[in-house]
């Protein structure tokens, strides 16, 4: 085996000495220069590196909201009379026209009367002769009281005398309620108007035959239309606020009419009677308002909306309804910090109007996100816009909010 010099030994390691140095300064060169690098990663240009989000903003406003309720109503008269016959005859006229505006006492109809008046003439023949008979009673009577004050007579003959009379008497009174009643039969034979109001389609002609029959077909319907009423049913949890505001003095409702233009003001009206009674059927309590008709624009039958303004919140923190998020329980709101970036804030939902919140746990004049809101994240930077939100009227409006742009 050949033997190898120290010297020779020595040459090899030297070089590779030198490489295994050279590699590992090249290796802490690197290193220093991603150590370097680090920092600027993770510092104020890594927020930088998050696009701002452009979103729709308004104002966090205080207003007199009021507290209402919405129901399904229908339209009633406040009196409707069915007329129908109350004797049996033929029609001689009908004197109303279907639809036609009728006031209280006008006649309708007259019937065949010529049957009643011949008994009421009758009747009077008979009174005119029991009062004769009556007047020759009274003489006979003043008679025997001469003849017994003269002992011509006996007693008993004045008393027969004076029983004589009373009965005479009393067969006229008889005679004149027999006249009375057919007078009230023949007054039958006129159907007049009991209430001023519309009347419906008239359902017989002349020579039609009409009987006393309370299931009979009416001849006509009357209907009060101006003033009319409304009835709806509420909630019994709504009874409380309801008793409460009824105390408090006249309790206004509007009746929203169906198909009618945006825009055009509901007709108000008033409650006037809140049932005494609790549909245990249906956990409703039925309610009635009075409106004033005088345009006939309410029908009776007609299905429609109420609302009632039950109370109203003084002072309240108002947000649009969009601007509210739900998750589960709780209730958030995106507000614009003052670095202009998202911090989401729990919110209370109080009440609602149309596309308004009332809300607790916001101050006036902060802004909360609208539009927009599905893309952030607490902290996401913000550049702002107005947004455009339904009022409590149903109309849209840009909202009162001065946007201002984020930094980027």
């Amino acid at each position: 085996m050949r033997a190898t010099s120290p010297a020779s030994s020595l040459a090899l390691s030297l070089p590779l000495a030198a490489l295994l140095i050279t590699g590992l300064s090249g290796c802490g060169r690197k290193a220093e220069a991603d150590g370097a690098a680090s920092p600027a990663v993770s510092g104020p240009a890594a927020a930088a590196s998050v696009p701002a989000q452009n979103v729709g903003v308004v104002k966090v406003q205080l207003a007199d909201v009021p507290v209402s309720v919405e129901a399904s109503g229908t339209v009633t008269a406040l009196q409707s009379v069915d007329l129908r016959a109350q004797t049996t005859s033929t029609v001689a006229q009908v004197l109303v026209k279907d639809g036609q505006n009728v006031r209280k006492g006008e006649l309708l109809f007259r019937f065949d009367d010529r049957a009643e008046r011949a008994a009421l003439e009758k009747a009077r023949a008979q009174l005119a002769r029991d009062r004769a008979a009556q007047a020759d009673l009274e003489r006979q009577y003043r008679r025997a009281q001469e003849l017994v004050a003269q002992n011509f007579v006996s007693r008993s003959a004045l008393d027969t005398a004076q029983a004589n009379l009373e009965a005479g008497q009393g067969l006229v009174k008889s005679d004149e309620a027999a006249v009375q009643a057919a007078q009230v039969t023949l007054g039958y034979n006129e159907l007049r108007a009991p209430i001023g109001g519309r009347a419906g389609i008239v359902s017989v002609f002349p020579g039609s035959l009409v009987q006393a029959n309370a299931t009979a077909v009416p001849l006509v319907n009357i209907a009060q239309l101006d003033p009319i009423s409304i009835a709806f049913n509420l909630p019994e949890t709504q009874l409380g606020a309801l008793l409460s505001a009824t105390r408090g003095g006249p309790l206004a409702v509007e009746a929203l009419l169906p198909d009618s233009p945006r825009g055009t003001a509901p007709i108000k009206g008033r409650v006037t009677v809140v049932d005494n009674l609790v549909d245990t059927t249906t956990g409703t309590i039925r309610v009635k308002a009075e409106f004033d008709n005088k345009a006939q624009t309410l029908w009776p039958g007609q299905y429609l909306r109420v609302r009632v303004t039950l109370r109203t919140i003084k002072g309240a923190t108002v947000v649009p309804q969009a601007a509210v998020i739900m998750r589960g329980n709780e209730r958030l709101v995106y507000v614009v910090a003052p670095d202009n970036t998202a911090r989401l804030v729990p919110v209370q939902l109080r009440s609602g109007l149309g596309e308004q919140a009332v809300v607790e746990g916001l101050q006036a004049g902060q802004q909360v996100v609208v539009d927009g809101k599905q893309n952030l994240r607490p902290g996401t930077p913000l550049r702002l816009q107005a947004a455009i939100v339904k009022g409590p009227g149903g109309g849209a409006a840009p909202a009162s909010v001065v946007a201002s742009g984020a930094s980027e």
